[in-house]
C-alpha cells in the first residue's frame, strides 16, 4: 500500500476536489496554531494563485532568498573564526621563536648586528668606540646566534631559545638545565657511593663542570632558570635580545675586582675588561699620576725601585716593579742570635742560630739554661714552682734542687694498647706493656683467641685471593684482604727470544727487551747496535775496509775488494804462468775453476738427494800457446 503522501499524481499537488476536502478535514482535526508572518504570506499567495483549481503550492522563488541569507551569514561567521585562529597561530609562532637556527630571514645579519650594537652601547661610550677588548665576549654572543653553535655537551643537542639553560662560571659553557641537574646528581652519587649510610650526607662533596671540571658545592646545584646576569628568573623569549638574556645591564663584578661593574647588557661569556678611566701612578710611586684604563692601571716607570730591603741596609736596584722586592743579594758579616759567633751570610737571612747551648745561670742560681742559641731572657728554672708527681694527680711545692716524690696512688695512664690503664702505683719512667688477657680476633677475621693484649694475633690460614697479576694466589698468612702486589718474577720469554722478563709478575704483555746487540761485519771493524732480537733479521753493516784474506790461487795478492761474508770472488788476474815454449799464459786465472762432474748417479726424482755436488773446484792446466812463430 502506498504511503499517504505518495498517493496522488505529483508531490505537493492534490487532485481536484480532494484538496478542499483534505484541507477542511485537516483544519477540523488539528487545533489552530499561530503561523509566522512569512509562512502566512506564502500560504496566502499560494492560495490566491491556485485559482479555480483549488491547488495550494509554495513558490520556490520565495523560499530560496531566505535560505541563501542564512547560508551567507554562516559562511561569514566561519571566515571570521578562521581568520582569528590564523592570527592567533601566527602570533604564537612569533612568540615561541624557538631556536637561533630558525633565523633565516634575509636581514638576519643586520638584525644580529643591531642587537650586538645595542648590547655594547654603554661600554663603547666609555671607550670612545674602541671595541678591541670585546672580541672574546663578541665570540660568545655570535655563537648564541649561530645555528648549532650552542650545544649541550651532556646530551649533544642544540640549545634553543625557549629552553631552560645553565652557564658555568668557569668556562662559560652552556648546558640544558635538566641535563646539568642530572649530571650533578650522578656525580654526587658516584663520589658518595663508597660511603656507608652513617657517613652519607655529613660531608658536602662537590660536583664538577663537565667541560672545565670547576667544582661546585652540593648546595650550588642549579634548580631554577635564570638569565646570564642572574637577575631575572625565567627570562622571556625576545627576538630582539640575545638568547636567554633579560636585556638589563649586566652589573656583575669585574674579575679581578676593581670596584666597578660590567656595563654591557645581560650577555653570555666573560665580562670584558673594565673601561673606566682612573688616575694612577706607577708601582714605585715616583712618576706623576696619569689617567689610564682601570683594566690597565698597573704600570711601570722603569726607574730603579729604591725601596729599602728587608735587611735594612741596602735599597732595591731592580726597575720599578709590582709586589714585594726580591731578597737582598748582598753578603755581610752577621752575628748569631746569642751573639757568640759571627759568619758571612746573605743579607736576606740576617737571623741565624748557632749550635751552642746557652749555659747562662738561671735565676734560681742552681741550674743553667739548656736551650740552644736563643734570644731574650732564659726564663725561670723549669723545676721551680708547683710540680706534679709522675702520674700527674698530686702537686708539690719544693725547692728546685729536690725531686718530686711519687704520690703512692695508682698510675692510671693509658697504655700503648689504647684500651687499658696502668695498674701500677705512681712511678717514674714509661709504663709497662699491657698484660691483660683479652679475646682477640686475628687479622683476617676468621679466628679468635684469648691472649695477652700486647701480643698481636696472626692465624695460620693462608689467603686464597688472586693478586693483582691475576695469576698467583696471595698465600700470605692471616691476610687482611688488602693483598700486596705479586712478589714473583715474571720470567716469561721476551719478544727477542733471548731473555726473560725481569720485572715482577704483572698483567698484560711484557715490556720490550732493554738489551742491545752489536752486529759486526766480517772483519769486525764496522759495528752497529740493534735492539735485542733484531740481529737475526737485520743485514750486516756495509764495511768500507778492504778484504784482508790471503789469496787462494798462485798469485801473491788478490784483487782489491771490500770486506764481505762468504767466499771471495774468483780471481780475474791473468795466469802469467810460464808455458813450455817460454811464453806466459795470457788467459785469466784458472786455479779454482768450477767443473761439472761426469759419471754421477742419475737421480730418480726430486725426492732423491744427490750424494755428490754437481760442480767441483779444481785447477785446470794452461791452454796451448797461441803465439805465432816463424817457420
Amino acid at each position: 500500500m502506498e504511503a499517504p503522501w505518495r498517493q496522488g499524481r505529483g508531490r505537493g499537488r492534490a487532485r481536484p476536489g480532494d484538496g478542499v476536502a483534505a484541507a477542511r478535514t485537516g483544519a477540523a482535526a488539528r487545533p489552530s496554531a499561530p503561523r509566522a508572518r512569512g509562512a502566512a504570506s506564502v500560504a496566502e499567495m499560494g492560495t490566491s494563485t491556485g485559482g479555480d483549481s483549488g491547488e495550494c503550492r509554495i513558490l520556490p522563488s520565495l523560499v530560496e532568498p531566505g535560505w541563501r541569507l542564512w547560508e551567507l551569514s554562516s559562511q561569514k561567521k566561519f571566515e571570521e573564526i578562521k581568520k582569528a585562529n590564523q592570527a592567533a597561530a601566527k602570533k604564537l609562532v612569533e612568540d615561541q621563536f624557538s631556536s637561533s637556527s630558525e633565523d633565516d630571514d634575509e636581514d638576519a645579519e643586520v638584525k644580529q648586528g643591531k642587537i650586538l650594537a645595542k648590547t655594547f652601547t654603554i661600554y663603547t661610550s666609555q671607550t670612545d668606540g674602541d671595541v678591541s677588548d670585546l672580541e672574546r665576549t663578541r665570540q660568545y654572543m655570535n655563537e648564541a646566534f649561530q645555528s648549532g653553535a650552542m650545544t649541550c655537551l651532556i646530551c649533544i643537542a642544540s640549545v634553543k631559545r625557549n629552553q631552560a639553560v645553565w652557564s658555568c662560571c668557569g668556562c662559560f659553557c652552556i648546558f640544558h638545565l635538566v641535563c646539568i641537574q642530572k649530571w650533578a646528581r650522578d656525580s654526587l652519587f658516584l663520589v658518595s657511593s663508597p660511603l656507608t649510610d652513617d657517613d652519607f650526607g655529613k660531608k658536602d662533596y662537590p660536583w664538577p663542570c663537565p667541560k672545565c671540571r670547576f667544582e661546585y658545592k652540593r648546595s650550588e646545584t642549579p634548580n631554577r632558570y635564570y638569565c646570564y646576569c642572574g637577575k631575572v628568573e625565567n627570562p622571556i623569549v625576545d627576538p630582539w635580545l640575545v638568547p636567554h638574556s633579560c636585556g638589563q645591564t649586566c652589573e656583575r663584578e669585574f674579575k679581578p675586582p676593581c670596584g666597578h661593574k660590567c656595563l654591557l647588557l645581560c650577555h653570555p661569556g666573560p665580562c670584558p675588561p673594565c673601561p673606566k678611566m682612573v688616575t694612577t701612578t706607577c708601582h714605585c710611586k715616583k712618576a706623576k699620576a696619569v689617567p689610564r684604563r682601570c683594566s690597565a692601571k698597573e704600570w711601570s716607570c722603569h726607574l730603579p725601585c729604591g725601596r729599602t730591603l728587608l735587611c735594612g741596609q741596602h735599597a732595591c736596584e731592580n726597575p720599578c716593579h709590582a709586589g714585594d722586592c726580591q731578597p737582598c743579594p748582598r753578603v755581610s758579616k752577621q752575628r748569631c742570635i746569642c751573639g757568640r759567633q759571627t759568619a758571612e751570610r746573605l743579607c736576606a737571612s740576617p737571623q741565624w742560630q748557632c749550635d751552642q747551648v746557652c749555659g747562662k745561670r738561671l735565676p734560681c742560681g742552681n741550674h743553667t739554661c739548656e736551650l740552644v742559641c736563643h734570644a731574650g731572657p732564659c726564663g725561670d728554672c723549669p723545676r721551680s714552682g708547683k710540680r706534679s708527681c709522675p702520674c700527674g694527680k698530686s702537686k708539690f711545692t719544693l725547692p728546685c734542687t729536690e725531686d718530686v716524690p711519687t704520690c703512692g696512688d695508682s698510675c692510671d695512664k693509658v697504655l700503648e694498647c689504647g684500651i687499658h690503664k696502668c695498674s701500677q702505683r705512681c712511678h717514674r719512667g714509661p709504663c709497662e706493656i699491657c698484660r691483660q688477657e683479652v679475646e682477640k680476633q686475628c687479622r683476617c677475621g676468621k679466628h679468635t683467641k684469648r691472649m695477652p693484649c700486647h701480643k698481636p694475633y696472626l692465624c695460620e690460614t693462608k689467603c686464597t685471593k688472586i693478586r693483582d697479576c691475576q695469576k698467583h694466589q696471595c698465600r700470605r698468612k692471616c691476610c687482611s684482604g688488602n693483598c700486596p702486589p705479586c712478589d714473583q718474577v715474571c720470567g716469561r720469554t721476551l719478544g727477542c727470544r733471548n731473555h726473560k722478563c725481569p720485572s715482577g709478575c704483572h698483567r698484560g704483555s711484557c715490556n720490550p727487551c732493554p738489551e742491545t746487540v752489536d752486529v759486526k761485519c766480517k772483519c769486525g771493524k764496522t759495528v752497529i747496535k740493534v735492539p735485542c732480537g733484531r740481529e737475526r733479521t737485520i743485514k750486516p753493516p756495509k764495511c768500507r775496509q778492504l778484504c784482508s784474506r790471503p789469496p787462494t790461487c798462485h798469485h801473491p795478492s788478490q784483487e782489491k775488494h771490500y770486506c764481505h761474508f762468504g767466499r771471495c770472488p774468483p780471481c780475474r788476474q791473468s795466469c802469467q804462468k810460464t808455458l813450455a815454449c817460454g811464453h806466459l799464459c795470457p788467459v785469466p786465472c784458472h786455479d779454482e775453476a768450477l767443473v761439472r762432474q761426469t759419471g754421477l748417479h742419475q737421480s730418480a726424482g726430486p725426492w732423491e738427494q744427490p750424494s755428490e755436488p754437481a760442480f767441483i773446484q779444481t785447477a785446470l792446466p794452461c791452454p796451448p800457446c797461441e803465439v805465432p812463430v816463424p817457420v
